[in-house]
């Protein structure tokens, strides 16, 4: 065995490591003992060891951007140091990108005094490394965060941040202290649930061993930006019945999400809009009628109804086919929407050439005179083939404590007044 002097082993650490450096996170302290050139220009020789942390550690993994004010609240805990830490940091300096080995060693007195090492990694180590994790990428990419619970000693280990590493993260805290600071990181109308099934009395009663749970939720990412999550737990097997471990998982199904939003939007509206016309179809303009005199009976605001029928369409159809005549319904609900397209009114259709309309803060008084100027612009502008065309309107008034078919059948005898009266006109 060769001996060697604790000079030359010191000598040997001081050529090979990039930057040494002491730190008091008591007094919120480090100096440098040694730094590179390199070094020199991506940490001062001496400062606030809280602003070290941060800007080693507290990064997303593919850039030097901050993490987002939300997760700052977990910085003081990331400095705290129990034992040897080992990480590879991906950094920028002057726009070159570079892997920075980081070793903690804890002094023994056990105060919070550290000593840093860091070190550039080679090209050779970082492509061995990122061949070794590629294997388990796939599967690790969705999950956002991981982290291994133990309920009886309110202890989280192994948690794993994917925005900043692939590494567990050194981070002593209590599960109980955990889950009050992260539900600031979730969607506000979705905290109240997110604290029921993390509580621990709520896992004991609901989690089985090996069995899981999971709710979808909104939570900010890294960057600040709410993104759709499942919250995954899954309790550890056990033969006794009181050992209550469980991992929690955090999935990114943001882009799942919004393709499933979309499409039940789709169907939402296949199921709820007329497919010739593009208005709500009779069956959601009848519940939109519903909810409006719910509306009037709390509120007491005026709704009134309107109905169009087109003139004679029939003999459209009879003279120049269902083709142009579906043109024409497509056309005539068209020019209507051009003049409420700044009312608070939705338009359906309520059968073959009758569209009704449900009129939130109108009374007859002030409907009127928007329904005569719908009437003179279907009269005053021809329709292509068919040339001039007009239409018919009837108008009533919501009451309190009616019934759908109350106010429709009023409805109706105004539209049937305005036809007995030659047609092209607005009836009462």
């Amino acid at each position: 065995m060769i001996n060697y002097s604790t000079d030359e082993i010191f000598k040997v650490l001081i050529d090979n490591v990039d930057s040494i450096l002491i730190v008091s996170s008591k007094d919120d302290r480090y100096r440098a003992i040694k730094r590179t050139e390199g070094f020199a220009r991506f940490i001062d020789a001496e400062g606030s060891y809280k602003d070290l942390i941060e800007k080693l550690l507290f990064h997303l993994s593919d850039s030097n951007d901050r993490i987002t004010d939300t997760y700052q609240v977990f910085l003081p805990k990331m400095g705290e140091f129990k034992r040897k830490f080992s990480r590879q940091i991906p950094i920028e300096i002057n726009n070159v990108k570079h892997v920075i080995q980081m070793l903690v060693y804890p002094i023994k007195n056990n105060e919070g005094d550290y000593i840093i090492l860091l070190f550039e990694m080679g090209r050779s180590e970082v492509d061995r490394d990122n061949k070794k994790n590629s294997k388990v990428k796939t599967i690790e990419e969705t999950y956002l965060f991981s982290m291994f619970v133990d309920l009886n000693k309110d202890a989280v280990a192994s948690m794993n941040v994917k925005e900043i590493s692939n590494d567990d993260l050194h981070y002593d805290v209590k599960y109980s202290e955990w889950r009050m600071m992260i539900v600031n990181a979730i969607w506000p109308e979705d905290q109240e649930i997110f604290l029921t099934m993390t509580d621990p009395g709520y896992i004991r009663t609901h989690l089985k061993p090996s069995k899981t749970m999971s709710f979808d939720c909104q939570m900010k990412n890294l960057e600040g930006n709410y993104i759709w999550v499942k919250l995954i737990f899954g309790r550890t097997d056990t033969i006794h019945e009181n050992d209550f471990r469980f991992v929690f998982m955090v999935q990114n199904i943001h882009e799942d999400s919004l393709k499933l939003f979309n499409e039940l939007k789709r169907f939402e509206n296949l199921a709820s809009h007329d497919a010739l016309t593009g208005v709500f179809n009779h069956g959601r303009i009848e519940t939109e009628l519903g909810n409006a005199i719910e509306i009037l009976n709390k509120e007491n605001t005026p709704v009134s109804l309107m109905m169009f029928d087109i003139d004679y369409f029939k003999k459209i159809n009879d003279t120049y086919g269902h083709a142009v005549g579906d043109e024409v319904l497509k056309t005539f609900v068209g020019r209507i929407r051009e003049k409420l397209e700044n009312c608070n009114i939705k338009i359906g259709r309520w059968g073959g050439e009758e569209f009704v309309c449900v009129c939130y803060d109108y009374d007859l008084e002030t409907l009127r005179p928007l329904a005569e100027e719908i009437r003179q612009h279907i009269a005053d502008n021809p329709f292509i083939t068919i040339g001039s065309m007009t239409c018919s309107v009837g108008l009533a008034s919501v009451n309190k404590n009616d019934t759908v078919k109350d106010a429709f059948i009023r409805l109706d005898k105004a539209l049937y007044n305005a036809k007995n009266s030659g047609r092209n006109c607005v009836s009462f």
